[in-house]
């Protein structure tokens, strides 16, 4: 199989909303009332934590049903906490994301606390969200003319 390319067209929208296209659907990003926004919609920051945790429940099916475990359940919390000082311009010298990400699965399956951490690790290998959170993907920034990307 060769390589899946995945698009999302981001329109920046009323206040601090925004729209996000991507194939059939449409989602849409906002800011707290204190941000400036709406409170209408998650964060950029709680997609993507969610986009994580979903990958890992994707992931984790995936492998179940590969090793033919019988997955009753899963359940992903992922949290962290970052200087918003950073984004907001007012700290030149820490990063703007996260130090650390901390990640609690549940997993409901018959299988030993070993058998579940071994599950697990396989699980954040395959995951792409995972792969690209702990190492990163080159990022390439284009200044474009028009609106057509």
């Amino acid at each position: 199989m060769g390589m899946k390319t995945i698009k999302v067209e981001a329109i920046a929208d009323k206040g601090a909303k925004i729209a996000g296209k991507m194939r059939d659907h449409t989602i849409y990003i906002d800011q707290p009332v204190q941000g400036g926004g709406q409170d209408s919609a998650p964060t950029p920051l709680e997609y993507m934590f969610f986009a994580l945790a979903g990958c890992i429940i994707t992931i984790g099916r995936v492998v179940a049903r590969q090793r033919r475990i019988k997955l009753n359940d899963m359940r992903v919390n992922v949290e962290g906490a970052l200087n918003p000082d950073v984004f907001m311009g007012k700290n030149t010298e820490e990063r703007a994301g996260f130090p650390q990400l901390t990640v609690n699965v549940f997993i409901d399956a018959d299988i030993s606390l070993e058998e579940k951490q071994d599950f697990l690790a396989e699980v954040d290998k395959r995951c792409p969200v995972s792969d690209n959170l702990l190492h990163g993907a080159e990022l390439v920034f284009n200044v474009v003319e028009t609106a057509n990307t």
